[in-house]
């Protein structure tokens, strides 16, 4: 004996101002009685704050309420009996209704201490001396299209030039000394059904180049009373040269966003979310074979990085 939700579409995307359709199967070897069989859809934007983050004491961990979105239940079928073999019972609930009056509908998102989650779940009672059946599944929310920006949008670029005299920390000897220099531009905004995009050039560098990365970067920052706490995490690492590039040769950036790890950038009351990429250039040297697990974040003697601000948005 088993329950289970079928939605109408494979990949789970609806918007907040369509139905969410579907099907629940059940599948029983003889006829069983119920109390009911119920549809609950919860929404939510869940906070947390981990030890570590910037600007929070002790006592503010993990003591953050979440943000309702969504919260209904609707009884899709009154007591009765389930005939044996497999019963499909359609459903179909609208997301938004206008006499609901909680926070508006957020993209899914699935952050270090951000998460904003859309699930439903369906449960049939069976009374004491049963055991009651349930399952859950978890449905994307993106933004209507009537609030979406028209595509395409215009490419907004940054110019950047990565120097030893841009860095910021301590560099190798030779790099000092003998100097680099990588200039290009990037995207300073991007559709989320879209791609990174911009070009670079090596003009010079005296020692050997490594690898050439770009790497994106979340920034989650929640209020907490007077404090804000803001955590930065990486979450995509695109490799786009390996080993030591030509000098003065154009490289093209191309980089796929990962879905479900981000969102458009976000500024609510009582939390954001920001997005940042970095262009990370490693250079040949016999230290970084001994700290091949070191922190992305943590400034390296044989690393040179520029990072900028990136605005995720949803296009139609």
């Amino acid at each position: 004996m088993s329950i289970d939700l079928k939605l109408s579409r494979f990949n789970r995307i609806y918007r907040p101002s369509e139905a969410l359709e579907g099907k629940i199967i059940i599948k029983t070897q003889s006829s069983i009685s119920h109390y009911g069989i119920r549809l609950t859809l919860k929404g939510s934007v869940n906070l947390q704050v981990r030890g570590g983050s910037a600007g929070v004491v002790e006592s503010f961990y993990g003591v953050i309420k979440p943000i309702p979105i969504l919260n209904r239940t609707i009884e899709v079928k009154p007591s009765g009996k389930i005939a044996s073999g497999i019963t499909e019972i359609p459903f179909s609930v609208t997301l938004r209704q206008r006499e609901e009056n909680l926070e508006k509908f957020y993209e899914t998102f699935h952050g270090a201490n951000i998460s904003i989650q859309y699930l439903v779940t369906v449960d049939m009672t069976r009374g004491y001396l049963h055991k009651s059946l349930s399952a859950t599944m978890e449905f994307i929310i993106e933004s209507d299209k009537a609030d979406l920006l028209q595509q395409p949008i215009p490419p907004e670029m940054i110019i950047f030039y990565i120097t030893q005299d841009t860095q910021r920390h301590p560099l190798l000897p030779e790099l000092k000394s003998g100097g680099f220099r990588v200039m290009g531009k990037i995207s300073s905004q991007c559709s989320l059904s879209g791609h990174i995009s911009g070009e670079l050039t090596v003009e010079t560098s005296a020692v050997p180049i490594h690898s050439i990365d770009i790497q994106l970067f979340r920034v989650e920052s929640i209020l907490l009373g007077e404090k804000i706490a803001t955590e930065t995490s990486l979450i995509q690492t695109t490799q786009i040269a390996d080993g030591d590039v030509c000098r003065n040769l154009t490289i093209p950036l191309y980089v796929i966003l990962p879905r479900l790890l981000t969102c458009p950038t976000t500024f609510a009351g009582p939390f954001s979310i920001e997005f940042r990429v970095a262009i990370v250039i490693s250079f040949q040297s016999e230290l970084s074979k001994l700290h091949k697990k070191t922190d992305s974040r943590t400034p390296k003697l044989w690393l040179a990085m520029e990072t900028l601000p990136l605005e995720l948005v949803r296009t139609k």
